[in-house]
């Protein structure tokens, strides 16, 4: 089965706001967490200023010899980064879930300040349902999980 290592949300200005490890081989000290953050946040601003294509939009997938780590930025410019293992499958649709998590338990809480560290019971607890069923979306519907855009439309 794919394994999900690490899930990091990084804010508009660079800043970590959410991180979850779901292996404990894969845990990155909060140093390693808070740099790996800001560096992705200027790469994928650089990228996207020095691409030859009009309107491209950043990185969305750097693959290393032991992890994929694949973005999904949001309109807000709200990037959500899911590291996995090599070339594991249907990693948009389960970012796609877990934009539409975020929108649904973080932005619609009276109580979370945007651009803020997100501090969230409910929000966490789906993350987590959702890692733990990613094998079995994989095996159910693989076709539903392709029709899913990168936004779950």
């Amino acid at each position: 089965m794919s394994l999900i290592y690490s899930l990091y949300v990084v804010n508009k200005s660079g800043g970590l706001i959410f991180s979850r490890d779901f292996e404990p081989s894969a845990k990155l000290d909060l140093n390693d967490t808070l740099r790996l953050a800001s560096i992705w946040h200027s790469l994928h601003a650089i990228a996207s200023q020095l691409s030859p294509v009009a309107g491209c939009g950043g990185i969305e997938l750097m693959q290393a010899e032991s992890f994929d780590l694949h973005c999904l930025q949001a309109p807000t410019g709200t990037k959500f980064l899911l590291m996995v293992e090599p070339q594991c499958p249907q990693v948009t649709a389960l970012l796609g879930r877990i934009y539409e998590l975020y929108s649904d338990y973080v932005l619609k809480n009276p109580f979370y300040e945007v651009e803020q560290v997100i501090k969230c019971e409910l929000f966490d607890e789906a993350v987590d349902l959702a890692v733990r069923r990613y094998p079995l979306m994989l095996l159910a519907a693989p076709q539903q999980a392709l029709m899913l855009g990168p936004l779950g439309a």
